[in-house]
């Protein structure tokens, strides 16, 4: 009998691949890197094949690194970098363009358009989104718009389009299956979240053949079964969620009233609101958390564009460290950011701003002014932004949250956890798995199985590794935060 199960989590910078245990333990993973793509200043592109290829060899490896045979293995499951957006030619399995990625904003004028227009409460109404170049379609439209041939593939019904996820299962698949899960369809801004169908109003303000679109199904269940992939044995690939839902599937937040912080590329806060969606006043996102045994569960979202990216940001764009890992001795060189304030706004800002146009900037700068302060203020930029979108959750749900779950390599920085507990003033938690993203896929897929008898079973399996407190005093914080807020002023002065 099977006793592992293998989670693709396929991200924004790297591919990872997991072998889970029943214990929900990780028995051996693999990871590898792959080329970003700047075109042009706001636009960010990666290579679907290099997707491809790199998930691929990860799994293979995470398989070899454990020590089992591809029979040890009782099932798939899928999670993906959400909204980046892929469309190939179904006859050839072909990209047309490289892939267009979440972060970015060269449709940013379109969608100022859409709003010129007034459509912004129908789209809301209906996808629980806010108008924004970060969801797919219209990255799906810019595509047919501009890329030379596509818009007449695409009427002749031979292009597909799907997000991370849809183009992973269709090559594992060899193309016999097309389709993705009700989470990812939730983030395309063509999805009706309360008929669970693709809407075919969506599809004509954004001039998209419904023929482009994959079959949505629940993220828990039979997706399809591997075609020659890693071994002549087929697999069943039966779980699928965003990387988000995901993890707030791994963190177990599966009662109304639950939250979790993922710190990755960018950050992304959920609440778990039950079996209602709940629309929001303060910009943030409703959306679907995930669809198991034929239940539909719905949460409210809030994203941060640039997280932990502001790390990379410091070791590859400002040089100031070899390696992510040293941030935080680095940071730790000072007592504070003394006045420093770095708003990382380098693909615009996101919940509760959605401005696309303000640019990342830094206030505060004196002579004295070093590169650990900048570290210390980059870092601290990350649980500024997590507090604003945790008040406004408070606000939307009418919940008072006292306790965060948090995940994402970023949580491994105590520095930046014990500084988040402060700025939030509720307690931090961080479980001993923190690689819950992959962990909620692998718990998807394998309650498709039998592999776990339900979500009471897992739930025993969520244990703390570390809890962090806050203790820094009343008048500090709120000097802090307004600090913050007057640098979010100055960037969006900036920008007009």
């Amino acid at each position: 009998m099977p006793e592992y199960i293998l989670a693709l989590d396929q991200g924004t910078t790297s591919s990872r691949a997991i072998v889970f245990d029943r214990a929900g333990k990780i028995i051996s993973i693999a990871q590898k890197e792959f080329t970003q793509i700047f075109p042009k200043p706001g636009w960010v592109e990666h290579d679907p094949m290099e997707i491809w290829s790199t998930q691929l060899g990860v799994a293979a490896e995470a398989i070899l690194r454990s020590g089992l045979l591809v029979s040890d293995i009782d099932s798939i499951g899928i999670t993906n970098q959400r909204e980046t957006t892929i469309v190939w030619n179904r006859e050839t399995g072909a990209p047309v363009h490289h892939a267009i990625v979440w972060q970015d904003r060269r449709t940013a004028s379109y969608c100022d358009r859409l709003k010129g227009e007034g459509l912004s409460d129908t789209i809301r109404s209906k996808t629980g989104l806010v108008v924004d170049a970060y969801f797919s379609a219209t990255k799906v439209n810019w595509i047919l718009q501009n890329v030379a041939g596509a818009r007449a593939l695409a009427d002749a019904g031979k292009l597909a389009f799907g997000t991370i996820d849809s183009w992973l299962l269709w090559n594992l698949t060899n193309g016999k299956v097309h389709a993705t899960d009700v989470t990812n369809a939730s983030r395309t801004m063509l999805f009706n979240i309360h008929t669970l169908d693709w809407d075919d109003d969506l599809l004509k303000i954004f001039d998209i053949p419904r023929s482009m679109l994959p079959e949505v199904k629940p993220s828990s269940g039979l997706f399809g079964h591997t075609d020659k992939i890693l071994t002549s044995r087929s697999l069943p690939i039966t779980g699928i969620a965003g990387d988000q839902q995901s993890a707030l599937f791994g963190q177990m937040c599966t009662e109304p009233g639950m939250v979790k912080n993922t710190y990755g590329t960018g950050c992304f806060m959920l609440m778990n609101t039950g079996t209602t969606p709940v629309a929001s006043s303060n910009n943030l996102l409703t959306t679907i958390a995930w669809q198991v045994d034929g239940v539909t569960q719905y949460a409210l979202e809030g994203s941060v564009f640039i997280g932990g990216a502001v790390v990379q940001w410091l070791r590859d764009g400002l040089g100031i460290i070899q390696s992510s890992s040293e941030v935080e001795a680095l940071a730790r060189a000072v007592p504070s950011s003394e006045g420093v304030f770095v708003v990382p706004a380098f693909a615009g800002l996101g919940a509760p701003h959605w401005d696309p146009h303000v640019r990342g900037t830094i206030v505060g700068l004196t002579r004295g002014s070093t590169r650990s302060h900048i570290a210390r203020a980059a870092l601290d930029s990350i649980a500024f932004q997590t507090q604003e979108v945790l008040l406004a959750m408070e606000a939307d749900s009418g919940i008072p949250i006292r306790e965060l779950r948090v995940d994402g390599g970023a949580t491994a920085n105590d520095l930046l956890m014990q500084f988040q507990s402060d700025i939030l003033a509720v307690k931090v938690i961080r479980p001993r798995v923190t690689e819950t993203t992959a962990q909620g896929a692998a718990y998807l897929a394998g309650l498709a199985t039998g592999f776990w008898s339900g979500t009471a079973q897992i739930a025993g399996q969520w244990e703390p590794e570390k809890v962090f407190s806050p203790v820094m005093d009343a008048h500090d914080r709120i000097r802090l935060l307004d600090g913050w807020h007057r640098a979010v002023k100055a960037a969006k002065a900036w920008a007009e």
